[in-house]
């Protein structure tokens, strides 16, 4: 049981069984170790208690952890077909031109060849332009830099997340 003083949204949260917990954690980030993170840490007074230990998480992933979440990820310019979270995620890529959404596709291949991995970016509030620039900027990272800016990015992309799951006027429901 969470306090009274407690959020709406996240006293749900919560509240919420064990496994129903863990899923709706898992769609926020595909890490494993990241969602036992923060189910162990229930009950959260505020969301600035569950912030704080997502961003403790996300910096105590190991590399496996990292790949683990990145995979739970589909490519910039190519949403999750069926999946509006993903789209409203990458809206930005929605209304790009044909020209910059081949060029995207491009960077994430030269991208994925470099490094490994998809590359990750919040998307949220950027347009097309600025996911291409920011994807030409960090092929020229290090793979050691590189991993860094997409923990910083998982991490942002994991408090948007976040702030939809315990928002006070809905039960949780999928991303």
């Amino acid at each position: 049981m969470t306090s009274a003083s407690t959020p709406q949204g996240l006293a749900r949260f919560n509240d919420l069984e064990e496994s129903a917990a863990l899923a709706a954690l898992h769609e926020v980030c595909a890490s494993t170790a990241w969602a036992r993170w923060l189910l162990a840490g229930r009950p959260y007074t505020t969301a600035g208690d569950l912030y704080a230990a997502a961003d403790a998480a996300t910096n105590a992933l190991t590399a496996a952890d990292l790949d683990e979440a990145m995979a739970g990820h589909p490519p910039i310019g190519r949403p999750r077909p069926g999946d509006p979270a993903s789209a409203r995620e990458q809206s930005g890529m929605a209304s790009a031109s044909d020209r910059l959404k081949a060029e995207m596709v491009e960077l994430n291949l030269a991208y994925q060849e470099k490094f490994g991995h998809v590359f990750l970016i919040c998307a949220t509030g950027r347009t097309g332009e600025q996911m291409r620039d920011a994807a030409r900027e960090r092929l020229g990272n290090t793979p050691e830099r590189e991993r860094e800016t997409v923990r910083t990015e998982l991490g942002r992309i994991n408090r948007i997340r976040l702030a939809r799951l315990v928002e006070a006027d809905r039960p949780p429901r999928p991303l």
